[in-house]
């Protein structure tokens, strides 16, 4: 039994576009960091972009852990 209601088409798609947008931001965030030679937020950020990705390809829950808790 799920324990979060469905979602609505119209939500689904609203939560797609926002990680893609977030997704968008990282690999833009990763070009100024590795300008930066910031090694370290490199990593970090493409670790994010990777989860962003997995996310989007349903592959990965947006959510971490249960809201109800």
């Amino acid at each position: 039994m799920p324990t979060r209601p469905a979602q609505s088409k119209l939500e689904r798609a609203r939560s797609e576009q926002n990680i893609a947008y977030i997704r968008q931001m990282l690999g833009e965030l990763r070009g100024v960091a590795h300008s930066e030679n910031a090694d370290m937020l490199c990593y970090l950020i493409e670790m994010a972009y990777l989860e962003a990705g997995d996310v989007l390809a349903g592959h990965r829950s947006a959510a971490v852990m249960d809201s109800s808790l």
